[in-house]
């Protein structure tokens, strides 16, 4: 399926100055390593990604905009294909990394509840994990339901989990499970860990402090990890010219990877506020105060 992706990734360049010219520079983007509990996670440094970072999310600004997930709004470069029923495949413009798909509904609908299809469309696109943020999760564009995709083994979070260890270790909560369609239009719950996890995806969900993940296993079978969140942003998250970081994690920075689009940032944070914005915005383990208490 990579090669297929690859292969629609570089049609829509072809056609698209603006895609292409964010894409190229993912080849001059840096990074350095960080520790995010046990992850062996990334610090990024992407100017491109201004434009998500710095969002403003509150309903009068998004009131004031055109919703550029709209066919109607989209660049007439953007091009689309029905992945499942009510769901458009384009290319992000504003990637992370070199494969990096936004998976929008059809209709203009806030985000809410994890979607569901999430799972036909990981089944979809085995290699590729298919990832939620909700509405105050990270979501730069929260009045419109979608998803992103990217390839699985570029989330550290992922392929932790892959690797067989337990994710209650983990410096915040995960509700970790496999699914797998046992009859046509139905699906069952193999639970690996926390017996609470489908039970608290709802409550997670309708608050918007949610970010959702699914992907295919090497196994076949179809993979789902939550992560339910405390907050939108840390305290330090600014966008001016003073103290602070440009750092609004989504479900990329809570996978692993922190994305900082200004190079002073990049530059200037350290383990220790890492650290702190993990512990600000997500949930910590049963037990602990957070990621300090995992870093000990």
């Amino acid at each position: 399926m990579i090669p297929q992706l690859v292969e629609v990734r570089d049609e829509q360049l072809a056609g698209w100055p603006l895609a292409r010219a964010n894409y190229e520079a993912l080849a001059h983007t840096e990074r350095r390593s960080i520790n995010i509990g046990p992850l062996q996670g990334a610090l990024q440094c992407n100017p491109a990604r201004i434009v998500s970072t710095g969002a403003r999310t509150d309903a009068a600004s998004i009131g004031k905009r055109p919703c550029f997930l709209c066919a109607a709004n989209r660049p007439a470069e953007q091009l689309s294909e029905e992945i499942i029923p009510g769901w458009e495949f384009l290319v992000n413009p504003y990637p992370i990394f070199p494969l990096h798909f936004t998976i929008a509904s059809t209709q203009h609908i806030p985000q809410g509840d994890v979607p569901l299809e999430m799972a036909s469309m990981a089944e979809r696109l085995p290699g590729m994990t298919v990832f939620f943020n909700g509405a105050k999760a990270g979501a730069s564009a929260p009045d419109h339901l979608h998803c992103q995709t990217v390839i699985t083994s570029e989330l550290p979070l992922m392929r932790y989990l892959e690797e067989g260890r337990n994710p209650d270790a983990l410096p915040f909560k995960v509700h970790y499970s496999v699914i797998r369609p046992d009859v046509e239009g139905m699906i069952r719950l193999h639970l690996l860990t926390n017996s609470s996890g489908p039970d608290s995806l709802p409550g997670c969900a309708e608050s918007g402090l949610v970010n959702a993940y699914m992907w295919i296993g090497e196994d076949g079978m179809l993979r789902v990890a939550v992560v339910p969140r405390k907050a939108h942003r840390p305290s330090c998250y600014t966008t001016g010219s003073g103290a602070g970081y440009m750092v609004s994690p989504g479900a990329i920075d809570m996978a692993g990877v922190v994305i900082l689009p200004r190079r002073a940032d990049f530059d200037s944070i350290t383990q220790a506020d890492v650290d702190k914005i993990y512990s600000e915005v997500a949930l910590p383990p049963s037990g602990t105060d957070g990621m300090s208490e995992i870093n000990k």
